[in-house]
């Protein structure tokens, strides 16, 4: 009995929260924040915040249309694979004091699970045998390539910035990392990470394809890219998918750099905080969106190996030399 019961928990956790259900309800209600945020920006009304939500909804009630020269299997498949492995990590990421799963090398799963939304849609365009597409997944490539660096260059600042405080080398667990900040304070009011607080921002646009780092699918060039030749369900999943990412970028942010906050008995108050965390979070991504011109894909991954990297080298130094 114990044995199923614990089965259907998890598959709560898998499926309602912090999985599926509350994956996608934050992350549409997010990518509608961030919409309005920069449409005020813009001096424009801009959509109503459930926008996303009715979006896809009348993309699910579509027809998809499957390219003829496209292979079938991989074009429907890898949108559900993306969407997937987005809801997988967003299990071991902590919301303040709940984690549905944890262990002792969280970030490095974390890590490599990131890599396979957009590798999943790179397949899929492939798949298509669209041009467009074809140009797309080339500069999808070159994004992959470009936020890894600054991103890898975060993780091992924190690990290494938590691993001096208890006297462990590098720290792999985002639990760890969440209950150090819980008893010290949150990293981000550490001056050694605020650097590597900013590289994480900053990157959060490029991981997410918005604008201006969004070469990829840049409308007015390739004609959506990587996405010209999908319709239906499965371009509803693949936007889901950037909506969700969203959510696991910031909520990455906030288990990382603001652990420290909202760490209250209830649930609920580790939740009012979290999303409090999100929404400001949220706020200063539209701010780089609003503020800043498309980057061709040479500038994006000048900027990120050189101007975002730096940033989080330097908080790495500082980490390493105990300072």
């Amino acid at each position: 009995m114990s044995v199923i019961l614990n089965a259907l928990v998890d598959l709560g956790y898998i499926l309602i929260f912090p999985g599926f259900l509350f994956c996608f309800l934050c992350g549409m209600l997010l990518c509608g924040i961030e919409r309005k945020i920069v449409a005020r920006m813009q001096k424009r009304v801009g959509p109503p915040i459930l926008q996303p939500l009715y979006d896809f909804f009348k993309l699910c009630g579509k027809e998809t249309i499957v390219p003829t020269v496209a292979n079938k299997t991989v074009y429907l498949a890898a949108p559900i694979v993306g969407l997937a492995a987005l809801v997988v990590i967003q299990l071991f990421i902590p919301v303040f004091n709940f984690t549905a799963f944890a262990g002792n090398a969280d970030i490095i799963v974390v890590l490599y699970l990131l890599l396979i939304p957009a590798l999943a849609e790179i397949f899929g365009a492939a798949a298509t045998g669209s041009p467009f597409a074809g140009v797309g997944l080339s500069r999808e490539m070159v994004t992959i390539i470009s936020c890894e660096l600054p991103l890898v260059l975060v993780f091992l600042a924190v690990g290494k910035a938590v691993g001096n405080a208890i006297g462990s080398g590098v720290v792999f667990s985002l639990q760890t990392i969440a209950a150090y900040q819980a008893e010290n304070g949150c990293l981000l009011f550490k001056a050694s990470m605020i650097p590597a607080a900013i590289a994480f921002l900053l990157t959060i646009p490029g991981e997410t394809g918005m604008h201006p780092f969004d070469a990829a699918e840049a409308e007015t060039e390739i004609c959506e890219g990587m996405l010209a030749e999908y319709s239906g369900k499965p371009l509803a999943v693949y936007k889901l998918s950037h909506a969700v990412k969203l959510l696991t970028l910031t909520s990455l942010f906030v288990a990382l750099f603001l652990g420290g906050l909202g760490t209250g008995i209830l649930l609920v108050d580790g939740l009012i905080t979290f999303f409090f965390c999100v929404v400001v979070i949220i706020c200063v991504v539209a701010l780089i969106d609003a503020s800043t011109a498309r980057l061709k894909i040479e500038q994006l991954f000048k900027y990120y190996w050189t101007v975002v990297s730096g940033l989080a080298a330097i908080s790495l130094i500082l980490a390493w030399f105990g300072l």
